[in-house]
């Protein structure tokens, strides 16, 4: 009887452990934003989700520079530049 019970408790703390996942990502996905970065004649697009569209904006950035320029100096650089293009997938 104990071990039935210690099942139905781990169980319950599954469900409300994904449940919580589950509504923490939704959370997260408010924005979706595509952003192509050109740096040092080289092109990169990315997309990303955030909660609110400056964090889905600066995760877009920060991404597609990560791909074309190299060194903490060059990737400041890069993500300080105006994005070649924004195309706002959900939200906004």
């Amino acid at each position: 009887m104990k071990n039935l019970k210690w099942g139905i408790l781990i169980a319950l703390a599954a469900v409300a452990f994904i449940a919580a996942l589950a509504y923490n990502t939704m959370s997260y996905s408010q924005f979706r934003v595509e952003v192509c970065m050109e740096f040092e004649g080289r092109t990169n697009c990315r997309t990303a989700l955030g909660a609110t569209e400056e964090l889905a904006l600066r995760a877009a950035v920060d991404n597609a520079c990560a791909m074309i320029a190299s060194g903490m100096t060059n990737s400041m650089a890069c993500s300080g530049k105006a994005p070649q293009s924004i195309k706002w997938l959900k939200g906004k």
